[in-house]
């Protein structure tokens, strides 16, 4: 066998380990991912894109880079059952249905409206209305545009002015723009913090980090940001 054959095999068996080593890992996403998730959602269809995932993660994997490769393949994987849920609307008619109620009830109560008025004015159980909050809250998942927004907020068009809905339209492109331009562990700790809602214990098994120095990556990301959205309005204020 020749050096090449023997490194182009070596290479394969090696890949062949992490895909192995981390199936897990999928399903620790998936799992994660199912709490937010409506039900009758085809959890296999997700696991199978989650794998290949992996797959492509371990054929992308550099180690030389430092990077331990399950913080490398976990971006991967969500991302491709994120894609999944993207290409095949997870959401059944009745449950589109429902969630139209709901945001009529929304916008013929307030914001603030508890569970049992919203169910009672969409003449829906409070399990169903709950459900269709989930829902709503998974489509803003599944968009980085609305990273930041408060899981009950703007579930209806209606409520600010023209004007105040620019400024907060602004302030989220900001926002991202500045998630974007983080160091991939900061950004990594964000989403994994804000949009996976893990804990930091969790984070670092994920990183391969302690706590506190996901903690510190977290608040040096937090400042980045900061600074970011301040000089961006400051900017608009100059040219204003």
């Amino acid at each position: 066998m020749s050096a090449q054959v023997y490194e182009q095999v070596r290479a394969r068996s090696q890949r062949e380990e992490l895909i192995l080593a981390h199936l897990s890992l999928v399903r620790h996403i998936i799992g994660r991912l199912a709490a937010k998730l409506p039900h009758g959602i085809d959890l296999e269809n997700l696991e199978a894109a989650g794998t290949l995932g992996l797959v492509e993660a371990a054929n992308r994997y550099e180690p030389e880079r430092g990077i331990p490769f399950k913080t490398f393949a976990y971006t991967r994987i969500r991302g491709a059952i994120l894609d999944e849920l993207r290409r095949n609307s997870p959401f059944p008619q009745e449950l589109l249905e429902r969630i139209t109620k709901v945001r009529k009830a929304v916008q013929a109560l307030t914001r603030s409206a508890s569970m049992e008025a919203l169910a009672q004015h969409a003449n829906l159980s409070v399990d169903e209305v709950a459900e269709c909050l989930s829902a709503m809250r998974l489509t803003r998942m599944l968009s980085w545009d609305d990273v930041g927004e408060p899981a009950t907020a703007n579930l209806i068009g209606a409520g600010p002015g023209p004007e105040s809905r620019l400024e907060e339209a602004e302030r989220k492109r900001f926002l991202v723009e500045a998630i974007t331009a983080l160091p991939d562990t900061e950004r990594l700790a964000v989403t994994l913090y804000y949009l996976e809602d893990l804990r930091l214990k969790e984070i670092g098994l994920v990183m391969n980090l302690s706590e506190s120095r996901v903690s510190r990556l977290l608040k040096a990301a937090e400042q980045r940001i900061e600074e970011h959205l301040r000089a961006r309005e400051e900017q608009g204020e100059l040219a204003a």
